[in-house]
């Protein structure tokens, strides 16, 4: 059955339009939802996801049947009655709220963009967003909805940044509803062979079974937008391809998606050879990570920030970049992150 969108009511006092915010002055901001349907995941169990906001914007957040009362600084309230009202709204959309989206709602609610990205006009689900047979995908951070603009706008796009910012899972996301849409015929995954340090050896088995491990993480992000039957379908027709860069030799891939993965890993001429495989009615997204090269002759090797370099501006082409601070996994992964670019630098 649909659901009808309906907005959050603030109905005790607001914060008055100032332009440099008061972070001592105490506010109490009472907040009513329409639907109640989804009050239950709104509030997560035992109220994790209000002792989630209290914790990470000092805030303290009381609810008696639809009303949510939120009281403390200022611009901390504010902040706490945006996420809530753009949690309820995506739950209404159907989109799941775990931990990760609330922190990541939380994260945004101190970017100008979360009102217009997050919530949208009223009665609208936000605008930025990936359809899939399994879910809707919103952005989770900042980049990414520079990223998913990207997506859709340019030919060529370019996703560097650490493990854990969504390059790869949008990107296959997005192949995904474009296949769905039929705006494309057919979804090309790729990533190198490369070991991450490793020494594995020989591997038994076919050539399926050989390079399977290496594109593993393209097969997660696969069965996360779909359900397995229509991925298992998709494959044996040859809608879906999951192969090894070495496979794109001697190619033309028109009307298509193609994801090249773990992109640092490739040489300047594997890199060269694969952009120049782009075909008409086409999109090549290649993600990788600049600082976590495992070639044999380290970043100097790499043929992704030698393609960065060379194609950068050029039209048609787009490159974002993530950091740390856009880590959507767990937040310690981010703060990994940082203390490890930081040694690093």
């Amino acid at each position: 059955m649909a659901r009808k969108l309906h907005r959050a009511h603030d109905e005790a006092q607001h914060r008055p339009e100032t332009s440099r915010p008061d972070h001592h002055r105490r506010a109490r901001v009472e907040v009513e939802f329409d639907e109640q349907t989804v009050l239950g995941a709104l509030f997560g169990q035992f109220d994790t996801n209000l002792v989630q906001i209290e914790n990470r914007l000092g805030v303290y957040i009381s609810a008696r049947g639809n009303r949510v009362l939120i009281e403390g600084p200022e611009d901390a309230v504010a902040r706490a009655r945006d996420v809530l009202k753009a949690m309820h709204q995506r739950l209404l959309t159907g989109q799941d709220m775990d931990a990760g989206a609330v922190e990541a709602l939380i994260a945004m609610s101190n970017e100008p963009t979360l009102d217009g990205i997050i919530t949208g006009t009223p009665g609208a689900p936000p605008p930025i967003l990936i359809r899939t047979r399994k879910k809707t995908i919103a952005p989770r951070s900042v980049t990414q909805i520079e990223y998913m603009k990207a997506l859709v706008r340019d030919d060529v796009i370019f996703a560097l940044g650490p493990a854990g910012t969504g390059k790869t899972y949008l990107a296959v996301a997005q192949a995904v509803a474009q296949l769905i849409s039929g705006s494309v015929q057919r979804l090309i995954l790729s990533r190198p062979a490369v070991e991450a340090g490793e020494r594995l050896g020989f591997l038994p088995g076919d050539m399926k079974e050989k390079v399977d491990p290496y594109l593993r993480p393209l097969y997660d992000a696969l069965y996360d937008c779909m359900p397995p039957e229509q991925v298992e379908r998709r494959m044996a027709s040859g809608e879906i391809e999951i192969a090894p860069i070495a496979f794109m030799r001697g190619r033309t891939l028109a009307d298509a998606f193609v994801i090249l993965d773990e992109a640092q890993n490739t040489t300047p001429a594997q890199m060269k050879m694969f952009l120049t495989r782009f075909g008409q009615n086409s999109r090549m997204v290649i993600c990788g990570d600049p600082k976590q090269v495992d070639l044999p002759g380290g970043t100097s090797a790499s043929g992704l920030a030698d393609a960065v370099q060379r194609l950068e501006g050029v039209d048609g082409i787009g490159v974002v970049r993530f950091s740390s601070a856009d880590v959507v996994r767990h937040p310690i992964v981010g703060r990994i992150v940082e203390a490890y670019e930081g040694k690093d630098s």
